[in-house]
């Protein structure tokens, strides 16, 4: 029974000792830790310094990148709407290798000679702007239009956006007003912005393709009066059919 008894507070004693040893008055360390692997997980975690871990420094990790991107031809899963996912796949028409110097694309897939006048073909619009989502199509556009377009575009599309007036770009800042592209077609637009065209930059790494595809929509309301509002076609129609 003695021993026992020794045996019970030998191991209490013990536990407590444990406990003790544990704490600190760091709020920020967790203590001495058993069994990490338990709660840590022992995989590459995207956006960690692997170069400097509990004070520990790896010299030759710290000038490595720890965040990889997707292997090259790699799609992003979209969704399975076909339609949805067709607009999503990569370009068929490419911007021209002296992209790679004229606008920083490099690391980018692009072909010998720029797809951009082939891109006239493209003359549909792959996001379909019915009644029902016109309305909504263009509110987003407004919005990546204010965050990416007007500081140089204008407000009202015409080339007299705040950096432009500044003269931040001197003789090159001039930029033609929208109502001026009216005959480019959808495809053209968009390699434009996609890729980037004259002094305007690529926008391909900043916005994805559905967003320049609103984008497209957003600038024909410059071009074309009247252009997503179905009511007035609607209306018009109307108004066509009681006279007849």
């Amino acid at each position: 029974m003695k021993k026992k008894f020794n045996l019970y507070t030998g191991l209490s004693f013990l536990m407590f000792l444990t406990l003790i040893t544990s704490c600190t008055t760091d709020p920020d360390s967790p203590g001495t830790e058993y069994m990490p692997d338990m709660y840590r997980s022992p995989a590459i975690e995207t956006y960690v310094d692997y170069g400097e871990i509990r004070g520990r420094e790896n010299t030759e990790l710290k000038t490595k990148q720890s965040a990889r991107l997707t292997p090259k031809y790699t799609i992003p899963y979209t969704g399975t709407d076909s339609a949805h996912v067709q607009m999503m796949l990569p370009n068929k028409r490419k911007a021209g290798a002296a992209w790679q110097e004229s606008h920083g694309l490099f690391g980018w897939d692009l072909a010998s000679e720029s797809g951009y006048e082939s891109a006239r073909l493209d003359t549909i619009n792959p996001l379909t702007m019915t009644p029902e989502n016109a309305a909504n199509i263009l509110k987003n556009g407004e919005q990546l239009y204010a965050s990416m377009c007007m500081h140089c575009h204008g407000e009202k599309g015409d080339g007299n956006g705040t950096m432009i007036q500044s003269g931040a770009y001197g003789d090159l800042g001039v930029v033609p007003a929208y109502k001026s592209l009216d005959t480019l077609s959808e495809g053209k637009i968009f390699h434009s912005i996609y890729y980037g065209k004259g002094y305007m930059g690529a926008h391909g790494s900043l916005l994805n393709k559905k967003e320049i595809w609103t984008l497209v929509h957003y600038v024909r309301q410059f071009q074309r009066e009247g252009y997503g509002k179905f009511e007035d076609v609607a209306e018009t129609e109307s108004n066509q059919e009681t006279a007849e």
